[in-house]
């Protein structure tokens, strides 16, 4: 840990987790490769079904199985094929990852939706969002929170010496905070959450985990105040999203961790450098005001999303270069 005890080292850089391809043992390969000092279990949504951050996560649930309806996951009546195939890909990806990094000892990620974006994205049997009645979603939480605490053991089992850090993806969180999320007509949105709400359903899964845990929303508006107060040690962002710095440099003060989306996740020309991505971190900081020598202990160097939208080369290249950013700003 470093001395802010957070659970990486100084220079760190870290993917936010889905890649290109379908694959899983190249994935892993090049994760373990371009990573090595913060790697995380990678995702692969062009698989299909079950392969998708909800699916997957889904087929964590316990006791409440989810199926594919018209294309949407929904609330099922008892497990079926979908689950089963969402639930097949996970053991296949934790069996991949406890052959190539069986002697790994250091920090792993492993990532999984949050309880109120799954809310945002499964349907109740009967119709609708399971953000609509309060007791599903409190229901949800427990669900997750108790297949996340069994997740997390899958993983400490096949690699003993390694410590595991959850990212919970909460890209719907200020859509939900907001009253912003649509209803099936397009007509109307349900109804905002309470923010006191919100902050006990995401304490109750990172209380549940007992690992350390950082809340991913590459959305603008992200309320860190709230996930500040969950029980999250960290925040990951898209940096070029950030409109309002004084909510971020209050939680650094703080000591919370930020894993800093700095990499563009698409080629927009060239593959960023790592010098640009460097450079682009430390003007953040800068301008916060924060001394220099807190900075690599402190931030994770990370592509701003995920990375499923590339290809191969560009999604390795900008690992690489985040990694070699983290290298850049710790020798400063």
């Amino acid at each position: 840990m470093s001395d802010q005890g957070l659970p990486w080292g100084v220079g760190a850089a870290t993917g936010l987790g889905s890649l290109p391809g379908t694959d899983i043992a190249e994935a892993q390969r090049i994760v373990l490769g371009e990573l090595p000092d913060l790697p995380h279990l990678p995702e692969l949504p062009a698989r299909g079904p079950g392969a998708d951050v909800i699916g997957r996560t889904g087929g964590l649930l316990v006791e409440l199985p989810i199926e594919l309806y018209a294309a949407r996951w929904r609330v099922a009546p008892r497990p079926g094929r979908d689950l089963r195939r969402a639930r097949d890909l996970m053991e296949r990806d934790l069996d991949q990852l406890a052959e190539q990094a069986e002697e790994y000892a250091g920090p792993l990620k492993i990532q999984a939706a949050g309880p109120l974006t799954l809310a945002a994205s499964i349907e109740l049997p009967i119709g609708g969002r399971m953000l609509r009645d309060p007791g599903a979603l409190r229901d949800l939480a427990g669900s997750l929170a108790e297949g996340l605490r069994g997740h997390v053991e899958a993983v400490t089992r096949r690699l003993p010496r390694a410590s595991v850090l959850l990212q919970l993806d909460e890209p719907s969180l200020p859509a939900v905070l907001a009253g912003r999320i649509p209803t099936e007509s397009g007509l109307g949105a349900y109804r905002a959450v309470e923010t006191g709400d919100a902050r006990g359903l995401l304490g109750t899964v990172v209380e549940a985990v007992r690992v350390p845990t950082v809340v991913h929303c590459c959305a603008p508006d992200v309320p860190l105040d709230l996930l500040r107060s969950t029980g999250a040690i960290g925040v990951a962002l898209d940096l070029s999203l950030l409109t309002d710095l004084d909510p971020l440099g209050e939680a650094l003060d703080a000591g919370f961790g930020l894993l800093a989306g700095v990499a563009p996740t698409t080629p927009t020309g060239r593959a960023p450098t790592s010098a640009d991505l460097a450079d682009r971190v430390r003007t953040l900081w800068d301008r916060l005001g924060f001394p220099r020598r807190r900075l690599a202990e402190q931030v994770v160097v990370t592509p701003a999303c995920g990375l499923a939208g590339a290809d191969a080369a560009y999604a390795r290249a900008v690992l690489a270069a985040c990694r070699d950013a983290g290298r850049r700003l710790s020798e400063e």
